[in-house]
């Protein structure tokens, strides 16, 4: 079978890449349950970018509506601090061979993970870098959107049914994984104190090895919920939580002195989100 008239093949890491001719050097980046990404360079915007290939787009329904959903918004997100799309196409000649999507981003030449491996970040660098995300976390906000610290193929409106098991475990509020239906955007108020704890400390705040020692984790720092809020919860869980829970406690030594990251926890336990961006912080 061959590529479409201005396409190309080319097999990375066992999977077929079938992209217009205007995308060279592809060259794999990553890959997870919705999909894989390369990196490319467009000969037409003559600029290195991020190709992803949705893992079976259209296997089922909810595939396709997951699909959708993120080429929706990603065309509709227009912000410095939010990735944006570049091109869509899909290799497929006629409608009844339509089953591959790509999308094309700008691509990203670091992510936090690796800058935070290799080098201790000074409080000014926190602060600008979270200053961006909060800006980014606001903008998606203002559209009734939850980022849930995934990309956008697994941001939904607000107004839809929720599901749990979303994002990395690491940074998931406790809602999610007691598979609470009526979490709202606040969710993303407790991953932003998560990720802040760790470019300050170095190391992942609430490092789970599954998600009962998540909760655990989590409860040893910020206490147990009150019981009038564990009987709205319905989850397995909730039974860990009751067993496992301390009281109200002081927090951490090592954590006390950074105030800022319990305040964004203290904000998505009062139910707040973001209402206001303060003036951006000197570059240093």
């Amino acid at each position: 079978m061959t590529a479409k008239a201005g396409f190309y093949r080319q097999e990375l890491n066992k999977t077929v890449w079938e992209v217009p001719e205007r995308y060279q050097n592809l060259t794999p980046v990553g890959s997870g349950a919705y999909g894989s990404v390369c990196s490319a360079y467009d000969m037409k915007l003559r600029q290195k970018v991020a190709v992803k290939k949705l893992s079976r787009p259209f296997q089922s329904l909810i595939h396709a509506r997951r699909s959708y959903r993120e080429l929706r918004l990603l065309k509709h997100m227009k912000h410095e601090n939010v990735i944006g799309l570049l091109d869509v196409f899909s290799p497929a000649s006629s409608l009844d061979d339509f089953n591959e999507v790509y999308l094309v981003t700008n691509l990203m030449g670091a992510d936090l993970n690796n800058i935070v491996k290799y080098q201790k970040l000074s409080d000014e660098h926190v602060q600008f870098l979270i200053y961006q995300l909060l800006r980014g976390l606001k903008y998606i906000h203002s559209a009734g959107l939850i980022h849930r610290i995934l990309d956008f193929g697994l941001a939904r409106q607000t107004d839809d049914e929720m599901t749990g098991y979303v994002a990395t475990r690491w940074y998931r509020a406790p809602e999610i994984m007691l598979n609470w239906m009526h979490y709202n955007q606040t969710v993303d108020m407790w991953s932003v104190g998560c990720i802040m704890a760790e470019l300050l400390r170095g190391k992942v705040l609430f490092p789970g090895n599954d998600y009962i020692d998540q909760l655990k984790r989590i409860m040893e720092v910020v206490g147990t919920p009150s019981p009038e809020l564990l009987q709205k919860i319905s989850s397995e869980h909730v039974g860990a939580a009751s067993v496992y829970g301390l009281p109200i406690q002081q927090l951490r030594h090592w954590l006390s002195c950074n105030y800022v990251v319990i305040y964004f926890l203290y904000l998505h336990r009062q139910g707040s989100t973001l209402s206001l961006c303060p003036p951006c912080p000197s570059r240093t």
